[in-house]
């Protein structure tokens, strides 16, 4: 069964996105927004979705890892880096968080939209729900997260991870800072009913 697609916007850019793949909203946009890649950077786009943070990241970096769980999100990624001319420097594939990356692959960027929604346990059962659906605290996916990026990053490298003031942004400050890291805010939105999505950036300042 075929499933239809819609378009969105951003820059210069024009993505494809189907009906199984996370749309790119504010957090996205934000995230995009705030984006900076260096020439010849090793990046990984974490739960690429559509493939935005990858593509745009793949205009100047080396190599771009694009990961996702989500099938239709893989696909959905690597037939909009072709329209955007960057699928050379893009590899797509499908997987959780950083379990296909090899031990000892490091990057200079590692970048994660997380699921960050607080979500009962039946949530988050379809590719759709999987995008956000965070578990009861909202930090399920992002826990383990920051428990595999660090290991995978270069010295001086550099985490940009996307959340929620739902899902606890100050124990995402601590959990870096534990294992070393720098860490700071770089942007923040406020959206309506008391939420602020917030960009944050954790850098490896000593490779231990």
């Amino acid at each position: 069964m075929h499933s239809s697609s819609k378009k969105v916007f951003f820059a210069n850019h024009v993505f494809c996105v189907n009906d199984n793949v996370y749309e790119p909203a504010e957090d996205s946009f934000l995230f995009a927004e705030n984006l900076t890649v260096n020439h010849e950077d090793r990046v990984v786009d974490v739960g690429t979705g559509c493939g935005i943070l990858g593509i745009l990241a793949a205009e100047k970096a080396a190599e771009v890892f694009a990961i996702d769980i989500n099938p239709f999100a893989v696909q959905c990624a690597k037939e909009n880096a072709k329209l955007s001319h960057v699928a050379k420097r893009m590899l797509f594939i499908q997987g959780d968080l950083l379990a296909p990356i090899k031990i000892g692959k490091e990057f200079d960027l590692i970048l994660f939209n997380a699921p960050y929604v607080p979500s009962e346990e039946s949530e988050g059962r379809s590719w759709l729900e999987r995008a956000w659906a965070g578990g009861l605290s909202g930090r399920k996916t992002i826990d383990n997260f920051i428990h595999e990026a660090p290991r995978h990053l270069r010295p001086h490298g550099e985490i940009l991870l996307m959340q929620s003031t739902l899902s606890d942004v100050e124990e995402t400050l601590r959990s870096f800072e534990e294992r070393g890291l720098s860490v700071d805010v770089v942007a923040r939105q406020n959206l309506p009913l008391f939420e602020t999505i917030s960009l944050i950036k954790a850098r490896l300042e000593n490779k231990k």
